[in-house]
């Protein structure tokens, strides 16, 4: 406290610079070191088309209860698009100094489309779009899978059905099993 009553911001550190998500916190740049080391993009940017689905699913529902305009949804709409395209592309660049999935798409939308990409953010925390992505990309994951599976069970049932007749007349027993 000052002399007049007030807070002591002496050491208040810096403002927060929108660039670095630990800004918040430190007043320094955060070092190359640590931000290898507290990154996550290198693996879940393979979640890159599930965050952009649910970003859109919560851009809609923004838009259904009057939270952001149709404009701002058209243009999160496109710029979206715009982003899968580049992600598919290989074109995106995936910034490590944005640490995840998430603060890569929003800086890349909030740069194509300005002030409606920040507003895709109202409402949701980092840790509801995380378990939303994390969600979605299991369930892909399944679908996936469960997919894969059915393949190798009809090669199965193929290779079997093609070496049925000829096992039977080798071992004479086909016959003699269905009377």
């Amino acid at each position: 406290m000052t002399a007049s009553g007030t807070p002591d911001m002496s050491n208040t550190p810096a403002a927060p610079n929108p660039a670095n998500a630990w800004s918040g916190r430190f007043s320094e740049p955060v070092a190359e070191l640590v931000q290898r080391y507290t990154a996550s993009v290198q693996f879940d940017q393979r979640m890159a088309e599930q965050d952009i689905r649910g970003s859109l699913a919560h851009a809609r529902m923004l838009a259904r209860v009057g939270v952001i305009s149709t404009d701002d949804l058209t243009a999160i709409e496109q710029g979206m698009g715009a982003i899968l395209d580049e992600i598919r592309a290989g074109t995106f660049e995936w910034r490590i100094d944005l640490e995840d999935v998430h603060m890569n798409i929003e800086r890349r939308l909030t740069e194509r489309i300005g002030d409606a990409g920040k507003r895709l953010h109202t409402g949701r925390s980092r840790n509801d779009q995380v378990a939303t992505d994390i969600r979605l990309w299991l369930r892909d994951a399944i679908d996936e899978a469960l997919d894969l599976l059915r393949g190798f069970q009809l090669a199965l049932l193929n290779l079997a059905e093609q070496h049925t007749d000829t096992r039977c007349q080798a071992l004479r027993t086909c016959k003699s099993r269905s009377r």
